[in-house]
């Protein structure tokens, strides 16, 4: 009878402990999330005034061009390390992917996100103590640069998140920051963007089952034209956003 106790204490604190894992996924996809992700348009203010998007097709196809861009280049690198979520890992697809991007203006909000999240997650998700601890190590040092999809990766692996998982939330948040982009740009009205959304889960799966799984020897642009006007960003007279 006590044996039976006892092993009825562990399976609940277990499964305790798996429910505040469950809270903090959810938490770590939530807009409120102060990680900066709404200050940059991924090249669609931009592309608003070279004039490539002139009307709503043209504001959904950039859009899925965003989202094929983001699962050929950087599912790879969630993907990595969401199967490796240590130090070792971190640093060296960092590396990596700060060899790859070579538009510094995509470079920059890269980094400039993954640092906020790296912040944030470090103060926030407290039950995964090695967040904070790898950050203090690293910040400073100049060892790793601190981009974000592989610090998303990192977290998510860290929250207990499969890597299925983990890359179609990296396509869930990319398709909701670039179609909130949209709404500020007064592209799209708040319920428009909404069914907007929803119509494009479809093509967000298929982009995801084409990109997902892949090794960061596989990553790639697939949208040079997007690539380019991303990098013009810096050059625009009057912006809204950081990129």
């Amino acid at each position: 009878m006590e044996d039976d106790m006892i092993m009825d204490k562990k399976r609940r604190k277990t499964a305790s402990a798996d429910f505040l894992l469950q809270w903090s996924q959810w938490q770590l996809l939530d807009s409120i999330l102060p990680t900066g992700g709404f200050a940059h348009s991924f090249g669609l203010e931009a592309a608003i005034q070279a004039r490539i998007i002139l009307g709503h097709e043209d504001f959904k196809n950039q859009v899925i061009h965003i989202l094929e861009n983001t699962g050929s280049l950087l599912l790879p690198f969630v993907y990595s390390a969401t199967n490796s979520p240590d130090l070792d890992t971190w640093q060296r697809l960092d590396r990596i992917l700060d060899a790859t991007l070579t538009n510094e203006v995509s470079r920059k909000a890269s980094i400039a996100q993954g640092s906020a999240l790296m912040r944030v997650a470090a103060a926030v998700f407290t039950e995964v103590p090695c967040l904070k601890t790898m950050r203090d190590a690293c910040i400073g040092s100049g060892a790793v640069s601190f981009h974000h999809a592989p610090i998303f990766g990192m977290i998510c692996g860290l929250l207990g998140m499969d890597s299925e998982t983990s890359q179609k939330a990296y396509i869930f948040i990319t398709m909701r920051d670039a179609i909130s982009a949209a709404t500020r740009l007064n592209l799209v009205g708040p319920l428009g963007a909404a069914v907007l959304q929803h119509q494009l889960c479809l093509v967000a799966e298929t982009v995801l089952k084409k990109w997902m799984d892949h090794t960061v020897e596989e990553a790639c642009q697939t949208a040079p034209l997007l690539d380019t006007l991303q990098g013009c960003h810096s050059y625009l007279f009057s912006r809204l956003f950081c990129s």
